[in-house]
């Protein structure tokens, strides 16, 4: 098939979210030793510049994340929130305009996230003198998943004509969004 004769349907969409949250999911948890806990580096968070290609694949990431937190996470509070702070992050990704900072969104939200979920959790009683600390754990874990793994696969992605062709078009609206 050629790129232009390939219509992106709604079936498309939902699929590709699909796939994407169930790679989330399974990465995450195959990766349990180094995906969960304060200092962690969770690989899957690599896909979270997908919503810069593919918008729709936030919805899979955050399913994802949320079935890798009900599976092995921190308990309710990290399946609430840990899955909101991916949710958040792939939705501000999908609007940034300019791939320097789309590596941003993950790592500020869940340093900010995360890190007080785990500060809450494990240090209660020393909240806020522990929640600094966390939040530059997760951030520092999320910043090795994201410029390791994710950026480079930012630059493969770019390669492959479909993807090529379908981004440019996510882009062009949104330069033409105020």
């Amino acid at each position: 098939l050629r790129v232009s004769s390939m219509k992106d349907t709604r079936l498309r969409k939902i699929c590709r979210a699909a796939v994407i949250g169930a790679l989330y999911a399974a990465v995450t948890l195959l990766l349990a030793p180094i995906s969960y806990g304060n200092i962690q580096c969770r690989v899957s968070e690599a896909l979270c510049i997908l919503p810069w290609f593919f918008p729709e694949t936030t919805w899979g990431l955050f399913i994802g994340c949320l079935l890798a937190n009900l599976l092995g996470g921190n308990g309710p509070l990290d399946i609430v929130f840990g899955s909101l702070a991916t949710l958040f992050a792939c939705l501000l990704t999908a609007r940034i305009k300019q791939r320097g900072i789309m590596l941003l969104p993950p790592v500020i939200v869940n340093a900010v996230m995360v890190g007080a979920m785990l500060a809450y959790v494990i240090t209660p009683e020393a909240f806020w003198s522990t929640f600094p600390i966390f939040g530059l754990e997760v951030a520092a874990g999320e910043l090795v998943a994201m410029v390791v793994l994710g950026l480079p696969l930012s630059f493969l992605l770019e390669r492959i004509p479909y993807v090529k062709t379908y981004a440019e078009g996510i882009w062009k609206k949104k330069i033409d969004k105020p």
